[in-house]
Order: structure tokens, then C-alpha cells, then sequence
């Protein structure tokens, strides 16, 4: 376990709520995050037809919800092209908030408990957010919230923009300083240059992993252009080169903080090229991230952490600690975690009922 008394311990970010063991992005999850001793809990973002913002990790609820087997809304499964990417399903933005109300969460992954399927429904960010304070205040310690807006220029495109609304309730609650229990994150560059210019609040810049190759080293991904149908957002492109401190410098102009992949931070190897999953991969040498980040004055809040075999490097040997402690040893921020009980006793935080 980490005992650090050099700096403060890395904040909890329950990914999707304690995702690991219920739905993800339901009450219940972040509930139940939140009695794990979180400091953060995670809504992602979407619109609905009508134009209140849920919780749910993508505009497509095939796999997270039942709308499959809801035989009144067969109709509505359509193709869409998002951020240059044809999808097929049921997205948010042909329901109404009544309608996907009566839609119920379900277990996207196979490998993980199906027992809670078909008993939670999707919450409201305003439900989101009146939890983290009654829990706050139940609990004596300070609980935020960590919303990322999902593909906001697409939701532009839909005449539905999410960071509007976003902000109109933050409002409401005094949440738009610096020092607001809240962080709000983006995969894209231009809303968030927005709303720095209307907002106080802590803003992080996600990074996209790009492809890891056999040798450990990241293959960046394709840059995506919108089709021009969102006027509201600046559009505006990344750095690619994070051994490069201007990289860092551009970011830190508009965000707090930035949300690598983790194998942005510390890589691993192919050993076994029959095995997909990282249980077979060796760890590389870490790499400046952190360094030339804390440089800028950005925090580094890497993703994502899970306790599952498959996803820990065999020189974890197993142990989810390990990895939590060789990320703290190089001095991150924050970490998101679908376990935060893991993080939190690797962390060695106190998690309060």
C-alpha cells in the first residue's frame, strides 16, 4: 500500500461509479462508490431528445440498457455516424427523459456480475449532482463530481449542445469556482477552450491512447475533423508529442489537468502475441508524462484502473496494488478506477460510511 509523506495521497475517481460491481452510471453505483470512500464519482454526459443531460457512457444504450428487448421502441434502432464512426443502435437523442426513464441499466461487460441487471434506471446529472451533496453532508467529507461531456460537437451537430446546460446547472448550485468539489473533462480541445472562458471550474483535457504496439511503444490515433455543422465549439486539434514540454504548455492554456491513458505513463510489452489481454505483457520504462505535465502546471489523472487479471501486466503478478503504487511512485494526481475499495486501501484513504 502507498505511504507517502512527500505528497498528498492520489484522489479516487470511481470510473462510471464503482462500475466493477453494478451497472455503471446509475445511483446505485455511485453510491456505492461513494461508501468506498471515493472522492470523485464520474457521469459521462449525453442528451436526450428533449435536451436534459443522463448519464450514460455513449449516445448508443444497446449494450448498457435493455432498449433491445423493449419491443416499443424497435423503430427507433437507426445507423448514425459519430465522430466519423458508423454506429448502429438506440441513442439517447431519440428519447425523451420520460422515455429512457422507463428503460432499465444492465452490465455491459460479460465478465463481470449480471445480478443487477434490469433493477436500476438512468440517472438525471441533476439527481447525480444532488447526491454528491447530500452525501457530502451525510458524510462530513467532501464528495465531487466529475462530468465528461460525450462528443460534444456531435451533440452540437444534433442541435442538442451539452456544455449550455452543463453550466446553467452548475450554476444553480455555486459550482463555477476554482475550488468547486468538480472537475469537467473532454476527449475534445474546443469546448473546453469554451467554456474556460465562462467558467472557473477545473477543466481536464482527456487524451486518447492511440493503438499500443507488441514493442510498448503508442501508435497516436487518427486525427477526426467535424463536418462543419457545430458553430458553437472552436474546433481545434491536440498535441501528439508528449515528450514535448510546448505539448504540454499548449494544453495548459485552457485545462487544469490532463487524463492520459495510463500506457501514456508507463507502457508494456507483447510477450505472448496469442494473448490479447495484459496479463501477458512486461512492463517499459516510464515514460516524462508526469514530469513535463507538473512542469506546465497541469495535474495527471491517468485511466483506467480494474482489478481484473486481464488487465493488470504480468509484473503486477495479480496484485492491482502494485500498479496503483507504481503510478503513485511517479507522482500522479488522480487515478480513475472501476474498484475504488482497491484504490482506496492501496492509497491507504479512509473510506467513511
Amino acid at each position: 500500500m502507498i505511504n507517502s509523506t512527500s505528497r498528498p495521497a492520489p484522489l479516487v475517481i470511481a470510473h462510471r461509479g464503482a462500475s466493477g460491481y453494478r451497472p455503471e452510471h446509475t445511483l446505485e453505483s455511485y453510491r456505492l462508490a461513494i461508501e468506498m470512500g471515493a472522492d470523485f464519482i464520474e457521469p459521462d454526459l449525453v442528451s436526450t431528445r428533449d435536451g436534459h443531460l443522463v448519464a450514460r457512457h455513449e449516445p448508443d444504450i444497446t449494450a448498457t440498457t435493455d432498449v433491445a428487448q423493449r419491443n416499443e421502441f424497435a423503430a427507433r434502432r437507426r445507423t448514425a455516424e459519430i465522430d466519423g464512426v458508423s454506429v448502429t443502435g438506440w441513442f439517447t437523442t431519440d428519447f425523451t427523459l420520460q422515455e429512457l426513464r422507463s428503460l432499465r441499466a444492465v452490465q455491459p461487460r460479460a465478465d463481470r456480475s449480471q445480478a443487477f441487471n434490469g433493477l436500476f434506471t438512468i440517472p438525471t446529472f441533476a439527481e447525480i449532482i444532488d447526491l454528491a451533496r447530500s452525501e457530502s453532508a451525510r458524510t462530513g467529507r467532501r464528495i465531487g463530481i466529475y462530468p465528461e461531456t460525450k462528443h460534444p460537437t456531435w451533440h452540437c451537430e444534433q442541435g442538442l449542445p451539452l456544455e449550455p446546460v452543463l453550466l446553467a446547472m452548475l450554476e444553480i448550485v455555486g459550482w463555477t469556482r476554482r475550488d468547486s468539489p468538480l472537475f469537467i473533462q473532454s476527449f475534445e480541445s474546443g469546448n473546453l477552450r469554451w467554456l474556460r472562458s465562462r467558467t472557473g471550474a477545473p477543466l481536464v483535457q482527456l487524451l486518447e491512447g492511440g493503438d499500443l504496439q507488441p514493442d510498448g511503444s503508442l501508435k497516436p490515433p487518427k486525427p477526426w475533423r467535424s463536418t462543419g455543422g457545430c458553430r458553437l465549439y472552436p474546433q481545434g486539434s491536440l498535441p501528439t508529442n508528449f515528450d514535448d514540454p510546448a505539448s504540454f504548455a499548449k494544453i495548459a492554456e485552457y485545462a487544469d489537468a490532463v487524463g492520459p491513458w495510463k500506457r501514456m505513463l508507463i507502457g508494456s510489452r507483447e510477450t505472448d502475441p496469442h494473448d490479447s489481454t495484459e496479463r501477458t505483457r512486461r512492463l517499459t520504462p516510464a515514460s516524462r508524462f508526469v514530469e513535463l505535465a507538473h512542469a506546465a502546471g497541469l495535474q495527471v489523472h491517468p485511466w483506467t484502473f480494474r482489478d481484473e487479471p486481464m488487465h493488470l501486466a504480468a509484473d503486477y503478478a495479480g496484485d492491482p496494488r502494485a500498479e496503483y503504487a507504481a503510478f503513485a511512485a511517479l507522482g500522479v494526481d488522480a487515478v480513475f478506477s472501476d474498484h475504488p475499495d482497491t484504490a482506496v486501501s492501496a492509497f491507504k484513504k479512509k473510506a467513511r460510511q
